[in-house]
Parts: C-alpha cells; structure tokens; sequence
C-alpha cells in the first residue's frame, strides 16, 4: 500500500522556497525571481529503500497569519477550504518553514508561522513535525544570525528540526526531505544512508536517481 504524505512549504517573499522544491522536483534553478502568488501543489513520488511513497508537497504563497488563528476564532473545514490561498493548510502531516539566512525579517516570519501554528493545533492531536529551512547557505557572508544561534533556539527550545541548504547548488536538498519523510513517522525511511529514486513530479515519465 502506498502512503501519501501531505507537505506545505511556507516562507516569506523572496526566501527560496519556491526554488528548494523545484531543485527537488526538477533538478533546476532559476536566478530569475518569481513571487509565488497562489497555491502550487505537486504529486512526486519518491522510492526509500525499495518503497514507494507518494508526496503531495504545497507550495503556499506568503500568507499574513495561520488560518484559524485571526481572531482567535476556530475556522471550520468549510471556511477553510474557501480560502483558496490557505487550503489544506491546516491537514497537513508536516510543515517546511523557509527563512533567508541573509534576512533577519524573514526568520522572524517563519518564527510567527510556527508560533501560529501551535495556537491552532487541535488539543489532543499529535503534533504536527516542522522543520526549520535556513536558505541561500551559498551567501554564508551576508548571515544576520549566527548559525549556531539558531540552531540552538530551534532545536532545543522549539523542538523543530534545521537544516540549512542552497537551491542555487542542490545543497542539503535531498538531505531536507529525506529528514521530512523520517519526522513524519516513515519507518522505512529511519536510515540516514538510504537509496532514493524520485519520480518526477506531476507524475512525468521519468526517474531520477538521487
């Protein structure tokens, strides 16, 4: 039986996210960027270790506050699916929260959505995985924050998990879903040196060896 996992990149304007999944996608990047302006969702596959699991990753635009969280009014499936910006927002097995290195704003950004996030978990629920993405490691010398700083407030006082990466060179790409697959309880995905084959997005006739 194949398991489908529901992903949703977020990030503010400009930080790369957009371009990480294409990297993971399409093996490509563009230096041309372009603001992601609604919902984008895409149905990889991805073979671990002989198993196959379906991914459905949303690439959400930069959304001004979680849904249900304005107002502090609980939103209902209904009102949520309305909402064509956020939908499926809030059903997701993990979240991919993408700030830029170089920008102090845009990790206060992702630092909002998190905390957003937790205020509209439905009590008794299991808590949904969140990995914090630090991009544009290829500008190493514009950082505003220290590396070790934030991985230390992340990992030990958030509890989420952080990787950095660069979608320019498809650093740490493979390395950020393949940690997702394991946060989101995929037994077959426990080792860290695992054999991966991608197949293409949108379900293209292609296979992609990574």
């Amino acid at each position: 039986m194949v398991a489908t996992f529901k992903i949703a990149v977020l990030g503010a304007q400009g930080v790369g996210k957009s371009a990480i999944v294409r990297q993971f996608l399409y093996n490509e990047f563009s230096e041309v960027c372009v603001p992601t302006t609604a919902r984008r969702v895409y149905l990889p596959a991805v073979v671990m270790n002989g198993h196959v699991h379906d991914l459905q990753i949303m690439d959400f635009p930069p959304i001004t506050a979680f849904p249900g969280r304005a107002g502090l009014t609980p939103v209902c499936p209904l009102q949520e699916w309305a909402d064509v910006c956020c939908r499926g927002l809030r059903s997701v097995h993990a979240y991919i929260l993408v700030y830029d290195i170089c920008c102090f704003d845009s990790f206060e950004y992702i630092k909002t959505i998190r905390q957003q996030i937790l205020e509209t978990r439905v009590i008794g629920t299991s808590e949904t995985p969140i990995i914090i993405v630090g991009n544009k490691r290829d500008l190493q010398r514009g950082r505003v924050i220290p590396r070790w700083n934030v991985s230390n407030l992340v990992k030990k006082t958030w509890k989420c998990g952080y990787i950095e990466c660069s979608a320019k060179y498809n650093w740490h790409i493979l390395l950020l879903f393949s940690e997702l697959l394991k946060s989101v309880g995929c037994a077959r995905c426990k080792h860290v040196h695992t054999t991966i084959r991608f197949q293409g997005a949108l379900r293209r006739n292609r296979c992609t060896i990574m």
